[in-house]
């Protein structure tokens, strides 16, 4: 991996976009590169965290299983986003869920410890952070709104209009990346819901479906549902 390379990738993170020169030097020292085939195990919920990921490809599946064994999903990790930074800040560290690849994945890991270290000879460093890290947290929180607190059909449009690429195309397209049975889960409805809502979106001529495909053709429909 060229450094250049490398050092736009993790830029683009809010974990280590305001880290000089010489802190990402360090962070780098002690990155490793993890690769996942499809449906491979990253770590089990209540494993020691001891280390915290950004995906470069694929997408990371992050999940619980209730006491009957009934899957539960919290988070589909695209690339360029990361997961399990939190856990370093916490008392108890073990990871709260599982992880496993939805597809072929490759990631950067890091270790925690390192990284800990880092931030404690920086109080600068520490509040740049605190400031990212709140951001995201709103954000978070926006998306718990929407998904424990609006209907079925609002967190399903939610959900896709939230993939849509940037640009302003007047029929944009949405990849869903997952099988729908996955992204139910992490909305919190069942399949059969979520399917008959794309049905009933398509017989109003809003989208069209081609298996993983929606096409979105009366978007300022879509926006003014959630407002």
């Amino acid at each position: 991996m060229k450094d250049d390379t490398i050092d736009a990738e993790l830029r683009r993170s809010y974990l280590f976009a305001d880290l000089s020169d010489e802190q990402l030097g360090r962070v780098k020292g002690g990155m490793t590169v993890v690769r996942l085939s499809e449906g491979q195990r990253l770590f089990d919920h209540g494993q020691e965290a001891k280390r915290f990921f950004l995906v470069r490809e694929g997408q990371i599946k992050l999940y619980r299983l209730s006491a009957d064994g009934a899957e539960k999903v919290i988070e589909i990790v695209q690339p360029g986003e990361s997961f399990a930074e939190a856990i370093m800040f916490m008392e108890r560290r073990v990871y709260p869920v599982s992880a496993d690849a939805l597809e072929a994945a490759e990631m950067l890991a890091f270790d925690s410890k390192s990284y800990q270290e880092l931030l404690r000879e920086s109080v600068d460093t520490c509040f740049r952070l605190m400031g990212a890290m709140s951001m995201r947290l709103r954000t978070i929180l926006n998306e718990i709104n929407a998904i424990t607190l609006q209907n079925a059909t609002f967190r399903l449009i939610h959900f896709i209009l939230g993939q849509l690429p940037d640009g302003k195309e007047e029929a944009p397209s949405v990849e869903l990346g997952a099988p729908k049975n996955i992204i139910a889960s992490r909305l919190s409805i069942q399949p059969e819901t979520l399917s008959r809502i794309l049905h009933n979106l398509s017989k109003k001529g809003v989208i069209s479906v081609q298996g993983k495909t929606i096409h979105i053709h009366d978007r300022p429909y879509l926006e003014s549902y959630l407002r």
